[in-house]
C-alpha cells in the first residue's frame, strides 16, 4: 500500500498493460512507489488512494487507453498531467510521428536525460522489453521493441502439453537437468543474449566509439541485467521518477 502522506504535489501514475504503479511524489522526490495488476487499476480504487491525502496534480502515463476514463472520473476536482509528446519533457522527440509513442518510454526519455545524461538507451523490461534512445543532443530518437520475458515463457506453457509454467529466477547450470531447469536457462540465458545482441546493435548504429550511458528498469531488470556489464545502472522507478520530473516542468 501507498504510504501515508498528508499532502503530495502529484499523483504519479504508470499504467502499463499488465501492471500499474502508482507513487505521491512531492517535486524533488518519490515517497514511495506500490504496483497493482492493471486489471485491478479501477475508478473506485483510484478514489480511495485519493481520499487519503491531498493531491494538487494526478500526472499519468498509460499505453491502455481504455483506463483514461477511469482517471478522469476518480481524479475530479485535481489536475491530471497526461504524458505526451506535445508537452514539454525536457527532451526533443526526433520522431516521425510523435502522438505513436508510448507515454513509458517517454517518461522513460526524461528521467535518464535528467538524472544520468545523454547519450542514454533505456532498457525497460516491462510486458514488452522496450529499447529507447536518447541522443548526445538530448533528443528521443527512437527505439527497438522485442517480446517480453513473461509473455515469451507463458507462450511456451500455454502452447504446449508437457512444458511447465515457470516462476522465473537465475538458473543454476546451462544445461538442465530437468525441462523445468532447461527452460529455465533457455528463458534466462537467451534472454540475456537477445538484449546484448541488440545493445550492440544500437551502439554499432548510432553511437560507434563514444560511451553510451544504458539503464535498465522493469520487473525483470535485476534478473537479467545482474550479469550484462553493458548495462551500468538498475533503477527500479525510473518511469516514475520520468513523470515527476515531467510534471515539474509543466507546473
Amino acid at each position: 500500500m501507498l504510504p501515508t502522506v498528508k499532502r503530495a504535489a502529484y499523483l504519479l501514475i504508470d499504467i502499463s498493460n499488465s501492471f500499474t504503479k502508482l507513487a505521491f511524489a512531492s517535486a524533488p522526490r518519490l515517497s514511495g512507489a506500490h504496483r497493482i495488476a492493471t486489471s485491478d487499476f479501477t475508478a473506485a480504487y483510484l478514489r480511495k488512494v485519493l481520499r487519503r491525502r491531498n493531491v494538487d496534480t494526478v500526472v499519468v502515463s498509460s499505453v491502455v487507453p481504455d483506463k483514461a476514463s477511469a482517471i478522469r472520473s476518480a481524479a475530479r476536482g485535481s489536475r491530471i498531467l497526461w504524458l505526451s509528446a506535445e508537452i514539454n519533457l525536457g527532451v526533443g522527440v526526433d520522431y516521425p510521428a510523435p502522438k505513436t509513442i508510448g507515454a513509458d518510454r517517454l517518461a522513460n526519455a526524461a528521467a535518464v536525460a535528467a538524472l544520468y545524461g545523454c547519450p542514454a538507451v533505456v532498457v525497460d523490461f516491462g510486458t514488452a522489453v522496450t529499447f529507447d534512445i536518447v541522443s548526445e543532443r538530448r533528443c528521443y530518437i527512437g527505439g527497438v521493441i522485442a517480446p517480453g520475458l513473461e509473455a515469451m515463457t507463458n507462450f511456451l506453457y500455454q502452447r504446449t502439453a508437457l512444458l511447465p509454467k515457470l516462476s522465473l529466477k537465475e538458473p543454476r547450470k546451462a544445461v538442465g537437468k530437468s525441462t523445468r531447469d532447461a527452460m529455465m536457462a533457455g528463458a534466462v540465458y537467451g534472454y540475456r543474449g537477445l538484449v546484448r545482441e541488440i545493445l550492440e546493435r544500437i551502439k554499432a548504429e548510432r553511437f560507434r566509439g563514444r560511451r553510451v550511458k544504458i539503464v535498465a528498469t522493469g520487473g525483470y531488470a535485476p534478473l537479467i541485467a545482474r550479469q550484462l556489464p553493458e548495462i551500468e545502472w538498475v533503477h527500479p522507478h525510473l518511469t516514475l521518477e520520468g513523470l515527476r520530473i515531467v510534471a515539474n516542468l509543466n507546473r
